[in-house]
């Protein structure tokens, strides 16, 4: 069976040439990382494609790579080279590999100009962002131009957290909480910005996807209902409840749990579900493709739409022989 993996990282390697010259890339200082797949060249990045059983990766960045906090020139040089690199990559190995941008999202006008070359130009699939930047959130009007230009250019967004960053980082920093319930907290809070702004209204073809399954969005959306039928500040931008949005958003299927997989079905159904599986971090799906494959509670289409079905349609991907 086909699998297409719409979250999976990137370590580009004009990072790493500079890394080899000395660390600085335009300007700024790179650090070694201690994962051994992040150097890796692209056809060791197939053979462990190969390896895990999936067919296509649709790469995005290293998070770390955002450069929100820089200086708006460094993350536009950045982001083009990494982007041209990508695009490189899809381009070689179109049955392999597609791609997202990144984007100095820092400023928006920039970000717009690179999202537009990045899917018109170089002809990645769409972008991967933050759930901020800089702490500044996305019901800010000055972004709304920015999701207008992704709807009009039929771009996908991936959310994904800024490299190690979360809303409890600061507060509770021990355990790898930051990770393992910061990630799907900041994806929730994602999902209430986009929502109760309005802005999913403004942008009625707008196409979002968000990373470890939505965070805890299908589990606390009764609660998020309840607050919009009581409370007259959740209902100043919407004037549906938040869960009539649920399947106005796609979500990857990194719950690292079957029941918990089959709750985010039945809660948006397996039509907005997309094969995710964080490669190569550690915290990544072990042998995702069986993963799926032998969860019981799954039917045969279920599988069929999650692990390729939905992306090759949504991403209009080449289709397999």
């Amino acid at each position: 069976m086909r699998s297409i993996d719409i979250h999976a990282h990137y370590s580009p390697a004009c990072v790493h040439r500079a890394l080899a010259a000395g660390g600085d890339w335009h300007g700024i200082k790179l650090e070694r990382t201690s994962n051994p797949k992040h150097v890796w060249s692209v056809v060791e990045h197939i053979r462990d494609m190969d390896s895990q059983g999936v067919d296509v990766h649709v790469l995005s960045a290293q998070t770390y790579l955002y450069h929100y906090e820089h200086p708006a020139e460094v993350a536009i040089a950045t982001s083009r080279e990494i982007n041209d690199e990508i695009a490189e990559m899809a381009k070689t190995y179109p049955d392999r590999l597609s791609g997202l941008a990144t984007l100095p999202m820092q400023d928006v006008g920039a970000a717009i100009s690179e999202l537009e070359r990045a899917v018109g130009v170089l002809g990645l699939k769409g972008v991967m962002i933050a759930d901020h930047v800089n702490g500044l959130t996305y019901d800010r009007p000055e972004f709304l131009p920015f999701f207008r230009a992704a709807e009009a250019a039929g771009a996908l967004i991936l959310f994904h957290q800024q490299g190690g960053e979360s809303l409890i980082r600061e507060r509770f920093p021990r355990y790898h909480l930051r990770n393992t319930i910061g990630n799907p907290l900041d994806r929730t809070l994602t999902f209430a910005t986009l929502v109760f702004s309005g802005l999913m209204d403004a942008c009625p073809d707008l196409k979002v996807c968000l990373a470890h399954a939505g965070g805890y969005v299908c589990y606390g959306i009764g609660r998020m209902d309840r607050g919009w039928t009581v409370r007259s500040e959740a209902r100043e931008k919407i004037s549906k409840p938040p869960s009539t949005y649920l399947r106005r958003f796609y979500y990857d299927s990194l719950t690292h749990s079957e029941p918990a997989l089959r709750f985010l079905i039945d809660t948006v159904g397996a039509d907005r579900v997309l094969f995710g599986t964080d490669w190569p971090a550690d915290m990544m799906v072990d042998y995702p493709v069986a993963a799926i494959l032998r969860m019981e509670s799954l039917t045969q289409e279920e599988k069929e739409l999650i692990l390729w079905r939905n992306l090759e349609r949504l991403l209009d991907l080449p289709r397999a022989d």
